[in-house]
């Protein structure tokens, strides 16, 4: 017997989330809301949010106010919606007047925008608003900005030093007697 390819057999992994994993009543309800107009008002925006909504943590990356400012340059009359949080940037110093939606603002981001005259809305405030999502601009923030990133990847050898330069070691220090002999120097390689 062999595996029913049609039906689907071999094809492991690749889900995508339906619902979040989160017990969060309010965040179960947004994804509620958003799939139900993805799916009768035929609105992609919606079913990328509700998407968006329910994936995992890691993937809700934040985004700084600064870097906010810096997509809307020119689109200040839209409504920036962020699926996660926006934080503030205390080397910025001015905000300009933004309308912002997202699933939550640090105390300090949400102040200084609604100082500069710009509002914090809420994903159901923005269905109401904008169900299809006009006027709006969809952002994220850096998912590859986490420390543990410039981990991965493959250590360097002695013999090919530039396998991935950009691969950060796991080093208690960075001093002369830390990971600096065998399979990090020439002198120092594996001899038979």
């Amino acid at each position: 017997m062999g595996i029913d390819l049609i039906a689907g057999g071999r094809r492991v992994g690749h889900n995508v989330r339906k619902t979040p994993t989160s017990q969060n009543v309010y965040l179960k309800l947004l994804v509620k809301l958003y799939t139900f107009l993805a799916r009768r008002a035929e609105s992609k925006f919606a079913g990328v949010i509700a998407k968006r909504l329910c994936s995992s943590r890691l993937n809700k990356a934040p985004i700084s106010l600064s870097r906010l400012a810096r997509y809307m340059k020119g689109k200040e009359d839209k409504v920036a919606v962020i699926v996660g949080a926006v934080t503030n940037d205390s080397r910025m110093v001015e905000v300009p007047k933004l309308t912002v939606c997202a699933l939550r603002f640090t105390a300090d981001a949400r102040a200084r925008i609604v100082k500069a005259g710009g509002e914090c809305i809420t994903f159901d405030q923005l269905a109401l608003r904008s169900p299809k999502g006009a006027n709006t601009v969809l952002l994220r923030g850096a998912k590859n900005a986490r420390e543990a990133v410039s981990h991965f990847g493959h250590k360097t050898s002695v013999n090919n030093p530039h396998t991935h330069d950009g691969v950060k070691p796991y080093v208690r220090s960075k001093g002369r007697k830390f990971e600096k002999a065998r399979g990090r120097r020439r002198s120092t390689g594996f001899k038979v």
